[in-house]
């Protein structure tokens, strides 16, 4: 499953789900302990056959702040085991319709619009946004056309002091033809935009499979970003020895950086305990 399938299958079953006594008992188990310098978050999508609130009770228990990646209709789900979501979804319309494309542009704006507000009245800090696919757009082109439809957007944002990250994604494996697909394309943005509101979700998993160089990349431009994802490096799954990146050195690079953001995993448990995989992850990245 990828996650514009978990899309569909998040908004078809986001109002079924009922919670379980023993769901709710595990709510009053303290959290293990953290070291405290990375906020941890974890992507829903990647448990979505777990449902929402058994994962959220699982997270509190590891020590995790937040589930990324929620609709407005889940916000509140998370709240309830005392979690925050701190990358949240302002519109629902997947990875390719984005704003490189001038026809969206005038029901992004109507979505933000609406769903700024409401995240800023959850009390969430960080909303997510797409390029889209490029569709014979070169990269200038692509990048003068999200600017002209992310510029109003801006003023929303700063209005309720929301940050709308721009998610980096590989156009090589998973999303092929996907525009932001580059550190540098994304910082151009960010610089031609101009705003504090405005800002980049750098995910690791992507960018090593696009242009590799991640702690450099992190180093040099960690004024630009606002959020990390997780990923095992070929084929998204676990992030401990069985993949290329070392993962604990690149959660020092972060914290040497003096970010405060969250870093959120979101590989795809290839083993069957689930939970278990993601106890271990954010053991890995508590650094």
């Amino acid at each position: 499953m990828n996650r514009n399938q978990a899309l569909k299958k998040i908004a078809a079953t986001a109002l079924s789900v009922t919670v379980l006594p023993q769901i709710a008992k595990s709510m009053e188990a303290l959290p293990e302990a953290v070291k405290g310098k990375i906020n941890h978050s974890v992507c829903q999508w990647c448990y979505s056959d777990i449902p929402l609130d058994e994962l959220c009770a699982a997270a509190k228990r590891m020590g995790i702040k937040s589930i990324d990646l929620l609709n407005s209709t889940q916000w509140a789900t998370a709240a309830k085991y005392g979690l925050t979501c701190a990358m949240a979804y302002a519109n629902d319309w997947g990875l390719q319709r984005g704003f490189n494309n001038p026809a969206f542009h005038e029901q992004l704006l109507k979505d933000y619009s609406a769903n700024i507000p409401k995240a800023a009245e959850a009390g969430l800090k960080n909303v997510i946004c797409f390029s889209g696919n490029a569709n014979g757009l070169t990269y200038e082109q692509g990048l003068e056309n999200c600017a002209r439809g992310l510029e109003p957007v801006m003023k929303v944002a700063e209005k309720y002091n929301m940050l709308v990250s721009m998610e980096l994604l590989n156009s090589k494996v998973d999303h092929k033809d996907y525009q932001c697909d580059r550190t540098d394309w994304g910082v151009k943005l960010c610089e031609k935009l101009g705003s504090p509101s405005f800002k980049l979700l750098y995910d690791i998993y992507h960018m090593q499979i696009m242009e590799g160089d991640v702690i450099a990349t992190i180093r040099k431009n960690i004024r630009y970003i606002s959020h990390f994802h997780t990923g095992g490096v070929p084929g998204r799954h676990e992030i401990d020895d069985t993949q290329e990146l070392y993962y604990p050195t690149i959660m020092k690079a972060i914290v040497e950086t003096g970010f405060t953001g969250f870093v959120a995993q979101e590989f795809i448990p290839a083993k069957q305990n689930k939970l278990k995989s993601l106890k271990k992850a954010v053991k890995i990245c508590d650094v």
